[in-house]
């Protein structure tokens, strides 16, 4: 299939798992009206995002696979016949709490269980508390719409994980994301500055992984102000040649894009990228 319909829903949490789950299920269905087979949500979609502090009682907020919560996506999935990137807060069988991605198929099957590898722990972000790094690897999910690989936040700084991902064939990476600025950190004069210089930031590198690895990005922010932390959404799609297609602002969006994979290879017939790599000089990477 070289041409199909994506869409991101750019949320604003609700205050609870269950408020969120009704507000991200309409969405949802308003997405896939539009004719969207493929329909993306933001990190930590069903929660506040609790790891802006330390406290042992948000372990009870996480969820199994077999949940309540999972199955009803999964049936949402099949009944609209779309795929669907749900990012989790998992309780694994033997006790572990993972930031994860789940990839439901048209029929609703799990096809894709990643588990966020980088886990960063900063002011607002106490993630390190809450998630232990991905055990899964790098994951690409073979969908009836192409090869589809999901990382999470943090994991967008890391030029590794999306190489890895192209390198296993994907054609598209979604980074379903929570970010913004931190309020008690962007204090004074150059406050506006600073924030400006953050979010070019964030776009550039995900723009710079679609360039150097010929792929489509798709980035899915939050919005709205949860503590100290307001959420920048600013969520995009864009093509392999880190042309921005679509761009949301600050407020609640959601946004349709047809991508259209047949441009990858044109885009890497130009620029060759992965045929020019020296791997038999990068063995150094490996050691520092």
């Amino acid at each position: 299939m070289s041409k199909i319909k994506t869409s991101y829903i750019q949320g604003k949490s609700q205050g609870s798992i269950q408020a969120n789950l009704e507000y991200y299920s309409l969405k949802i269905e308003e997405a896939s009206k539009s004719g969207s087979k493929l329909i993306i949500l933001p990190e930590l979609f069903l929660w506040d995002y609790f790891p802006i502090t330390e406290n042992k009682k948000h372990f009870d907020l996480a969820i199994s696979l077999d949940s309540k919560e999972v199955k009803h996506f999964q049936n949402l999935a099949k009944k609209l016949k779309v795929n669907l990137v749900l990012p989790v807060f998992e309780k694994s069988v033997d006790e572990n709490f993972f930031n994860t991605a789940l990839t439901l198929n048209e029929s609703g099957e799990i096809i894709s269980h990643y588990r966020k590898m980088h886990i960063p722990y900063d002011p607002g972000f106490y993630e390190k508390f809450y998630f232990t790094p991905g055990d899964k690897s790098f994951l690409v999910a073979d969908t009836s719409i192409g090869k589809l690989g999901v990382l999470i936040c943090f994991d967008q700084w890391f030029p590794e994980a999306a190489r890895i991902m192209t390198l296993g064939g994907v054609q598209l990476i979604t980074y379903p994301t929570a970010i913004g600025w931190d309020e008690q950190e962007c204090r004074g004069l150059s406050q506006q500055a600073l924030r400006e210089d953050e979010l070019n930031a964030w776009i550039t590198i995900m723009r710079a992984h679609a360039i150097a690895n010929g792929v489509y990005v798709i980035a899915v922010n939050r919005v709205g102000k949860e503590d100290h932390l307001t959420f920048w959404g600013n969520s995009f799609v864009c093509d392999p040649l880190g042309r921005i297609l679509v761009q949301s602002g600050t407020e609640e969006d959601i946004q349709v894009c047809e991508i259209d994979f047949s441009k990858i290879e044109t885009t890497r017939k130009i620029w060759t990228f992965l045929r020019d790599r020296r791997v038999d000089s990068y063995e150094p990477i490996l050691k520092n």
